[in-house]
């Protein structure tokens, strides 16, 4: 199961991030979020080469304005807390996984 964090939690955190790790932006009555999700989890049980945190684009006002996020379901990586890369179209968990090896 994907953590979920809130957007202060982030923003506190971003600052003093070190390494690699993805952010999955979601809302809950998106069915294309929950499959997304799911392939997400799966990446994660099978070893994800970054962690994955999940959080409600509803309540990221700051970072959905500041990292232009256009819908969902967004996946972000971060690199030092800076956004490196953007996804919307979360295919499969092969393209996942290849694409958060990148």
């Amino acid at each position: 199961m994907l953590q979920e964090i809130t957007e202060r939690e982030l923003l506190h955190r971003l600052d003093a991030s070190e390494g690699k790790e993805a952010l999955f932006f979601h809302t809950p009555l998106c069915g294309t979020c929950r499959l997304a999700e799911r392939m997400l989890e799966i990446v994660e049980d099978t070893g994800a080469p970054v962690p994955v945190l999940k959080m409600n684009i509803n309540f990221t006002p700051v970072l959905r304005d500041k990292w232009q996020i256009a819908s969902v379901p967004c996946l972000i990586v971060l690199e030092n807390g800076i956004p490196i890369r953007k996804e919307y179209a979360l295919r499969s968990v092969v393209d996942l996984h290849r694409w958060l090896t990148r």
